[in-house]
């Protein structure tokens, strides 16, 4: 039977509203509430942020002041001395999460390990066990990752570009392919699957990994990251303006012309840390490059104190480079530490992840120097994405020391 509704009617009476365009509404909210369910989707990250062996030193936290592996979020927080609300420390638990190593987001009251977590930060597990459970939660749980080693396990490591075109068409959801790229060869070096053979970066399949692995054999554990702050605006008055957000800061043992030590800054630079940087749109600038005219000291302390970045080489164990590390602590801003492999890192800057090079011979630098491009992107890239705190030996027993620099004329 048809119902028709009389020109009394309520529903007749009032109709529902319509825009300028002719839609109701309802539709208009439906048609919002679309919109903000795609930008949503779009800007979903389908694997964590940060490297494994960084989000593993949450769990290895917990592990220290609760052997049961659950802990109260903020009695953990007060134990290792960070912010419940700065951005670094919810960075750090929400990607402990995505790897599935914890349970608990940053508003959580309890923190607690996985048990497949457990498995992979517990002393008592078996190396084997143990590299295992890491191999499952850093790549395994990780789908893009995953994807990345079913393709490349057994081969040797094509060129960046190439692994970008073949996630791009492999995996829906990866807006950012070269973070997605770099965070896998990290977190594969990390666990012992990158590994140069007959001169080339080839991808060993875990069960080969677990394998050669000697049930005595300790494996890697985990440093700490170095969160930052933001960098510092301003000119001194008589000098051209710089756009110090887009400058990165060599520090380097530079040298004379012809030394080995150019030599290897020179290396360096042009190899490792500009490629890993121009993602980044990133200017970098060693001591000899500054092209003006006047002290040199002071352009320098300018570049310490303003540069949104430092890239700082420790290998020579050259004074000059200390003494600018030194200052840049001082002033709490960003820093990244890279040393070749051959070369000690001092005690009191050891407790910073510093990347090491292999600088021994040209058939074990080659093979890697792709490898060693990402580690320094995906360092670079925590730094940027964290401008809150820093962390070196400065912040953590001289919380309260401060610099001030004076205001631009």
């Amino acid at each position: 039977m048809i119902r028709h509704l009389s020109a009394n009617s309520p529903r007749a009476a009032n109709p529902p509203a319509t825009h300028r365009n002719g839609s109701t509404g309802k539709q208009r909210r439906r048609l919002v509430k679309k919109k903000i369910t795609e930008r949503k989707a779009r800007a979903f990250r389908p694997y964590p942020a940060a490297p494994f062996e960084d989000a593993l030193v949450l769990a290895q936290e917990i592990q220290k002041i609760a052997p049961d592996g659950k802990v109260r979020r903020l009695t953990l927080l007060k134990s290792i001395n960070k912010s419940p609300t700065s951005s670094s420390t919810q960075m750090l638990i929400t990607n402990s999460g995505k790897y599935k190593i914890t349970r608990g987001s940053y508003r959580a009251e309890w923190l607690e390990i996985t048990p497949e977590g457990l498995l992979a930060v517990r002393a008592e597990t078996p190396p084997r066990d143990r590299l295992t459970a890491r191999f499952n939660l850093a790549i395994a749980g990780i789908t893009p990752f995953k994807t990345l080693y079913d393709e490349y396990s057994r081969k040797k490591l094509p060129a960046h570009q190439v692994i970008k075109d073949f996630l791009e068409t492999a995996v829906n959801g990866v807006d950012n392919l070269d973070e997605c790229i770099d965070l896998f060869i990290v977190n594969a070096k990390f666990l012992g699957l990158l590994q140069t053979i007959a001169g080339s970066e080839t991808v060993l399949p875990i069960e080969q990994v677990v394998e050669e692995l000697q049930p005595s054999t300790q494996l890697l554990t985990s440093g700490t990251t170095a969160p930052i702050i933001p960098s510092r605006d301003g000119q001194p008055s008589g000098r051209p303006q710089e756009d110090w957000s887009n400058v990165c800061f060599y520090i380097s043992p530079i040298g004379d012309e012809g030394s080995e030590e150019r030599q290897h800054s020179d290396l360096f630079l042009n190899h490792l840390v500009e490629p890993a940087l121009r993602e980044f749109g990133l200017k970098v600038i060693r001591a000899d490059k500054i092209g003006e005219s006047g002290m040199i000291t002071g352009q320098i302390l300018e570049h310490l104190f303003r540069a949104r970045l430092t890239i700082v080489d420790l290998s020579f164990g050259n004074p000059n480079v200390f003494y600018e590390l030194c200052l840049r602590h001082a002033a709490k801003l960003p820093i990244v530490q890279i040393i070749r492999k051959q070369d000690k890192i001092p005690f009191d800057v050891d407790q910073v992840r510093t990347i090491s090079i292999d600088t021994s011979g040209i058939y074990s630098l080659v093979p890697q120097l792709e490898t060693y491009r990402s580690e320094i992107a995906t360092h670079v890239r925590q730094a940027l994405a964290n401008p809150e705190a820093v962390s070196n030996p400065l912040t953590v027993f001289c919380p309260a020391f401060k610099v001030s620099l004076p205001e631009p004329a």
